[in-house]
């Protein structure tokens, strides 16, 4: 049994975990070169199939009963089956997980929702492959570490399945891509779950953009500043893989749930899109410190993790528009995806929310319900007292959930697309290479192949009606 060391706090870290954490930070290597080699080569897109088809306002005939297969009932799955649950016109008919004792516990809590209990797969790491062969689904969820989206995404969408990706839906360009052409092969449904897009108010902000209250938007700010040293520092175990993406990635890791909102507002690839970065990012110390405390062993800075305190990514669009994006799980501070956009005649920022207009003098207004009143978002009009009674992060959880099954059901075209997913987590491995080359500018690969400039925005801000 390895010795433990307990904290002040009463958290424990074994030395054996200690070098384990301070050694891993080499095995990141061959992927940051890899990276970097590959967007400094800035080399051209795949060339599509003959049959390959733009998915833009991809629609399929709409369903009476939307069919679930869920890959990854641990922490964040177990959430989003809960939302799901919650909700009318759907099926969970399978489930898979590493961990037996979670599948086991996703099917009780389906059959407890007087839904026949779905089948379990627990047989391995590849016994998603199973799940997505069965031929009495319509859409895969996957809520499982980062670096296995891509291949379950893939494999739902060549057996015929949408797929529904957690944040960031890939890590690498290669992985982008990948999304982008199977989706475009198969002329299947694949989206990022990124629920930031449809809070209370950044569907409010959009909204107030898309009717021209801010002017002509020139400039937006995001981030995921969320101190979780602790958190990242708890025992090796299923539930704390992200520890090792920190320990050997140096970079923005965690971009789309500040950015997604922010790429909404500006019309990415609706008339606009991601043209080059860079990015820079602190030492590494804060973590290390931390570390150090607990275990009563020294590393030497910057050894035991390769992420740095805090990672600052600018991006300029084609239509010479910028994007501040900053990461953090290390720095203590108060939480904040900072989701400021700023126009001609306004600027919005939250954390608090607060708004400023041509007009109203130097001070920031934070009485923002007249706002709501006039541009809040239908879906929270309507789903507000379900949104919020379900929980999944005010709310939010709940409309993205439900949104997705409704344009199912009703032969929609979804909200994000495929083209979304692959350019707001691009910013993982292009933040990574410009870090790696001293910050030098990265070009953002174009994942319409130039027909961003032809299309409109998104159905999300428009005035839907009542939902039924």
């Amino acid at each position: 049994m390895p010795h433990k060391i307990t904290s002040a706090h009463g958290a424990s870290l074994s030395r054996r975990d200690f070098l384990a954490v301070a050694g891993a930070a080499g095995a990141g290597g061959a992927l940051i070169a890899k990276t970097a080699a590959a967007a400094a080569a800035d080399p051209p897109p795949p060339t599509p199939q003959p049959a390959q088809q733009r998915v833009f306002g991809l629609r399929h005939p709409a369903l009476d009963m939307v069919r679930i297969g869920f890959i990854g009932v641990g922490s964040r799955g177990s959430s989003l089956l809960g939302n799901l649950l919650e909700l009318d016109g759907l099926q969970i008919k399978a489930v898979c997980d590493i961990v037996p004792e979670r599948v086991e516990a996703a099917r009780r809590r389906v059959a407890a929702k007087n839904q026949p209990e779905p089948e379990g797969y627990s047989e391995g790491e590849m016994d998603f492959e199973r799940l997505c062969q069965r031929d009495d689904l319509d859409l895969v969820y996957i809520a499982t570490p980062w670096d296995w989206h891509v291949p379950m995404a893939v494999s739902a969408m060549r057996h015929g399945k949408h797929a529904a990706i957690e944040v960031p839906a890939a890590m690498t360009l290669d992985d982008c891509w990948r999304l982008v052409d199977t989706a475009e092969q198969t002329r299947r449904h694949c989206l990022m779950l990124e629920n930031c897009c449809y809070g209370e108010i950044e569907l409010m902000v959009l909204r107030m953009v898309r009717q021209g209250v801010l002017g002509e938007l020139t400039h937006g700010e995001a981030g995921y500043l969320h101190e979780a040293r602790d958190w990242l520092l708890r025992e090796d175990s299923p539930a704390n893989w992200r520890r090792r993406f920190v320990a050997t990635l140096d970079g923005n890791l965690y971009p789309t749930h500040g950015l997604g909102p922010v790429a909404e507002y500006m019309g990415i690839h609706a008339g606009d899109t991601f043209d080059y970065l860079v990015s820079m990012s602190s030492l590494e110390l804060a973590l290390s410190r931390r570390l150090e405390a607990r275990s009563g062993a020294s590393t030497s800075r910057g050894r035991a993790f390769a992420c740095g305190d805090i990672n600052t990514t600018l991006v300029k669009t084609a239509l010479g528009r910028t994007i501040m994006i900053q990461y953090s799980l290390a720095q203590s501070r108060p939480y904040s995806r900072i989701n400021l956009i700023a126009g001609t005649t306004g600027t919005f920022c939250d954390y608090p929310p607060r708004l400023h207009l041509d007009g109203q003098g130097e001070d920031w207004t934070t009485e923002l319900q007249p706002y709501h009143d006039k541009h809040g978002h239908p879906f929270w009009k309507s789903l507000n007292a379900q949104a919020r009674q379900s929980g999944g992060h005010g709310g939010m959880d709940y409309v993205m959930n439900w949104r997705l099954i409704q344009c199912l059901r009703r032969g929609l075209p979804l909200d994000m697309t495929v083209y979304d997913a692959a350019a707001w987590s691009s910013i993982v491995p292009l933040s990574i290479a410009s870090v790696a080359r001293r910050s030098a500018p990265v070009t953002v690969p174009d994942f319409t192949r130039g027909t961003w400039r032809q299309q409109a925005p998104s159905a999300l801000g428009d005035d839907w009606p009542a939902p039924v």
